[in-house]
């Protein structure tokens, strides 16, 4: 299959620079990311107004020590003593906050640690967000798989053991429609026992003839929460409407999907606000939806083909850390992700205190897993990925540097009947 630019050229045609440029210098030129576009649901939910409320009153610099020491005393935190812990104030108390996380997640997690691997298979995308690699702007090879191709795939993935994938595209409702997602569902459920979805944001009907489909979970990156930031890193297309966005996991439950995962990218605003309001997102739908599956990650900002456009806020390590101790702290049943974004031994680390699952043989390219990871030339239409990574190891190293740290992989816990 042939590889494509989205703009088939050795350079982008005048008119589409200057809508470029458009978009990047006139902020009359771009829709108001409140308004609804055609054929978007709306639903009627309190959540979004709980979230930023709280969010809205995070004063974080307000918090001293006296705060965080008895947020660590306290035998259930409270949304106060959350965002003491998420405070800078916290800092000098991350030993303890691993050593309560670490308790919490043995408690309730045990010693195990779930592994799964994504696989991309389109990068077609209808919107500008200037921090990614698959934006319609960006000049990279686009590849939508057919389903042969994604059969092969999924065979090379199958053929590592995995029993879990996360199925992913670029947001293109025309390249990677519906139909074509639930197609690749179907394929899926062949394959793997656990099959999850990180696509563009759809309405209830739409997720309900997914999971029909064989689709049992969806992740949505809400990006950023600071609507003031999101407005000025989302150009145009769907994913600009930041409300429609924001109500796509309680969509995604309404339409029977068994579980959601959720996630801010650090790094594009405030990390702390943005990391308090991933957690409230989580804590308000998971008291409206009881019986639901919920989980967070938190990725950082990485670098993308063709980018020089933005510029990260800082976060590191030990603030990575500190995040999801807290999280832990605050959300005990919550699984937690860290994806390979993050370098081996970080994962290897946190895994032991708070994260509950890891990605494997990993790649965030389009059909590229059998020259990848078995060494072999493949035939197979290749499309650029969407961000570097930081860990490539593949899961036979993974399931042994788990097994290493005295902790038990885990590739699937969910039965059938």
């Amino acid at each position: 299959m042939k590889n494509h630019y989205l703009f088939d050229s050795e350079s982008l045609s005048q008119a589409i620079i200057e809508k470029k440029h458009r978009l990047e210098n006139d902020p009359s030129a771009r829709k108001n990311i409140m308004d609804y576009l055609p054929g978007m649901e709306r639903i009627d939910s309190d959540v979004c107004g709980d979230v930023m409320e709280q969010v809205s009153r995070f004063d974080y610099a307000r918090y001293t020590e006296r705060d965080v020491r008895e947020a660590l005393l306290s035998e259930n935190c409270s949304i106060d003593d959350f965002m003491a812990l998420l405070s800078p104030a916290a800092e000098p108390y991350l030993e303890a906050m691993c050593w309560k996380a670490q308790a919490i997640t043995g408690r309730y997690f045990g010693n195990t640690v779930y592994l799964f691997t994504p696989l991309y298979i389109a990068n077609y995308c209808e919107n500008y967000c200037v921090y990614c690699g698959f934006n319609c702007y960006n000049q990279i090879r686009r590849v939508k798989l057919t389903m042969a191709q994604i059969q092969h795939e999924m065979e090379i993935i199958a053929g590592q053991n995995i029993e879990e994938i996360l199925l992913l595209t670029g947001e293109s409702h025309v390249q990677s429609s519906i139909t074509y997602i639930g197609e690749a569902c179907k394929l899926a459920r062949k394959y793997f026992r656990m099959v999850g979805l990180e696509v563009y944001p759809v309405n209830t009907d739409d997720y309900r003839f997914l999971h029909e489909c064989g689709a049992d979970y969806v992740t949505v990156f809400q990006e950023t929460y600071d609507t003031v930031q999101y407005e000025a890193l989302h150009l145009c297309g769907h994913k600009r409407v930041w409300p429609y966005r924001f109500d796509a996991q309680e969509r995604a439950l309404r339409g029977g999907m068994r579980g959601v995962g959720f996630s801010a990218l650090l790094g594009l605003s405030d990390f702390r606000k943005d990391a308090l309001a991933g957690a409230l997102h989580v804590y308000y739908l998971q008291r409206k939806y009881p019986h639901a599956e919920m989980s967070l990650s938190c990725p950082r900002l990485r670098p993308i083909v063709n980018n020089s456009r933005i510029n990260p806020q800082d976060v590191h390590e030990r603030q990575l850390c500190q995040i999801l101790c807290a999280y832990r702290i605050f959300l005990p049943f919550v699984g937690i992700t860290v994806s390979s974004r993050e370098k081996a031994s970080f994962r290897n680390g946190i895994v032991k205190i708070a994260a509950t699952k890891v990605s494997a043989s990993v790649s965030t390219g389009v059909g590229d897993h059998e020259s990848k990871y078995t060494g072999k030339n493949s035939e197979q239409a290749q499309g650029d990925e969407q961000f570097e990574i930081n860990d490539s190891r593949s899961m036979a190293e993974m399931r042994r540097d788990i097994a290493r740290e005295g902790l038990q992989p885990v590739l699937n816990d969910y039965l059938y009947v």
